[in-house]
């Protein structure tokens, strides 16, 4: 028995398919699904999704955060942002990070939103994590 996963961002479908379980990094703690999963709705936090295709190996796909919807039949993932592990772009997330870390390192010299390079440099470090960068 399987589950119907989809993971969507405003821009594109991420993923579409048939997998035996998924594990989301929920804003109040990682939660998995099974076939039959009771209905629920609840927030995403910065982080990986992982979930297991039939036959397969896990899967995984950085996210920025959004909601998920579980309906026993299916999972929906709506996130800001979403990246399956294999298609990350590493130099990209490097330099990510590394504009955070001197936004934070100013933070003390300059008007610099802390909160928000902090929540930068959390995404860059999932990514980076992930696509196997750090």
């Amino acid at each position: 028995m399987s589950i119907q996963l989809e993971i969507v961002t405003p821009e594109q479908r991420i993923y579409s398919g048939s997998v035996d379980s998924v594990k989301v990094p929920g804003t109040e703690g990682s939660f998995g699904v099974l076939p039959r999963h009771v209905p629920m709705l609840a927030g995403v936090a910065v982080g990986a999704i992982s979930f297991k295709e039939p036959g397969g190996g896990d899967q995984y796909a950085s996210t920025s955060g959004g909601f998920v919807e579980v309906d026993g039949q299916s999972v929906t993932v709506l996130a800001e942002t979403a990246e399956l592990a294999g298609q990350i772009d590493v130099d990209r997330a490097r330099a990510a990070r590394q504009r955070a870390e001197d936004r934070l390192n100013r933070a003390h010299e300059e008007d610099v939103d802390r909160i928000r390079a902090e929540v930068s440099l959390s995404r860059a470090l999932n990514r980076l994590k992930l696509a196997g960068g750090l």
